[in-house]
């Protein structure tokens, strides 16, 4: 679909979203909120001039799917992301990231009157062999390398110690809810909007840079970007050759409940004597 643009179509934009996307790293990793701010608001100044000096803006505003995905960041970025299970901690990661999906998805279907934001949760195909095959494969992986990391680099210490049942319980609502958010915002927001102006390659690059941002300051921290930009990638490539949100979803809960699992074990030393580490 979006595979083939001419130079004038591509580059122009590239550095407009580059600013916009570059903001996640300032709010999520360095955690400088004037830095995020500021980048915003050159990537959309930079969208919006390059757009009004065009005699014909052909296809859709870049300067408009930019603000989408702005709009989103700044929300998420007004709660810390640090890994919380109290009551007060659940409510505002509900409002924030909710916000995030809904807030971009009624500007755009309302106030601009497009439908780039979907969530095409079914296609009506089955899933093939390499489809079935790719979820066993995550869970081997997962439990390959997910113990190793979380426990010899220390990063389980990001998330709280739970050693309840109740806290268990909301480690796993926890992680699985955001896993989820995680497709509707990443792929379905930030990466179809994106998609409408560059390459499907351009575009999965610029998403994942964001993705692994959040996730940084969520607590996958020393070399987990190592773990978290392949996986990135994956999950917009699995997009694209699968148009289903269902099956990326399914993806991120199979890696999410072998997170589940680590940080129950890693927490609670014998407890779920599974895994190698």
């Amino acid at each position: 679909m979006n595979d083939v643009h001419s130079a004038t179509r591509v580059w122009p934009g590239i550095a407009p979203a580059i600013l916009v996307c570059a903001a996640a790293p300032a709010f999520f990793v360095l955690e400088i909120p004037w830095l995020g701010w500021m980048l915003l608001a050159l990537g959309l100044a930079a969208a919006w001039c390059m757009e009004r000096g065009r005699v014909a803006a052909p296809g859709p505003s870049l300067t408009r799917d930019l603000s989408l995905i702005a709009v989103g960041l700044l929300i998420v970025s007004v709660i810390p992301l640090a890994a919380e299970l109290d009551n007060l901690a659940m409510l505002r990661f509900t409002l924030a990231l909710g916000g995030a999906v809904a807030v971009p998805y009624v500007v755009s279907r309302y106030l601009y009157r497009d439908r780039a934001i979907a969530f095409p949760w079914r296609t009506h195909r089955r899933w093939g062999r390499l489809q079935w095959g790719w979820l066993v494969a995550v869970l081997v992986l997962g439990w390959l390398i997910l113990p190793f990391y979380f426990i010899t680099s220390g990063v389980y210490q990001n998330w709280p110690v739970v050693d309840t049942p109740d806290l268990i319980a909301r480690l796993f609502v926890g992680v699985g809810a955001v896993g989820i958010w995680d497709e509707l915002f990443f792929i379905c927001t930030v990466f179809a909007l994106l998609r409408r102006h560059f390459p499907d390659a351009l575009a999965n690059i610029l998403q994942a840079i964001v993705f692994v941002s959040f996730l940084w300051e969520l607590g996958y921290r020393e070399w987990g970007p190592l773990l978290t930009i392949p996986f990135a990638l994956l999950q917009g490539f699995i997009f694209l050759r699968t148009h289903s949100l269902a099956y990326v979803v399914t993806v991120h809960l199979l890696f999410d409940a072998v997170v589940f699992a680590v940080l129950v074990h890693a927490h609670n030393p014998g407890l779920l004597p599974i895994f190698l580490v």
